[in-house]
């Protein structure tokens, strides 16, 4: 009788279940959360080419485009994420000035909340002033 029991696998398809179920589940939430963190690190790298764009134009200045892309961050995912916006003036090794803007910006690790500098990106354009 006790080699019987041994033998029979009934009940075993519940717990084969839970256990898929959650590594499934687990997997599919980790793509999930993949997928968030770089649809926010490439909307934070347009914005910041944008806002050097703006900046780089004829009549503007770097802080402006600093601007810009402090308000394309708050429309497009939210002003926490543009809380440290930075633009200078480079100059390249052939004397070409470059508008660079820089964004240090939380990196979405469970959700919305991550560690608050965990993306660091730049924007880059030619000032039309040279």
């Amino acid at each position: 009788m006790t080699r019987r029991r041994l033998a029979d696998d009934s009940g075993a398809a519940v717990a084969e279940f839970v256990m898929t179920s959650t590594l499934v589940v687990l997997v599919f939430m980790a793509v999930v959360q993949l997928g968030l963190a770089l649809h926010v690190r490439n909307t934070l790298i347009s914005c910041a080419s944008e806002g050097a764009r703006y900046g780089a134009r004829q009549g503007s200045s770097p802080e402006e485009g600093a601007q810009r892309t402090r308000d394309l961050i708050g429309r497009s995912l939210s002003e926490s994420y543009a809380q440290d916006v930075r633009a200078e003036v480079q100059t390249t090794e052939d004397g070409v000035d470059v508008v660079v803007v820089s964004v240090e910006a939380p990196l979405p690790v469970v959700g919305p909340i991550g560690p608050s500098d965990g993306l660091d990106v730049r924007g880059r354009a030619f000032s039309e002033v040279q």
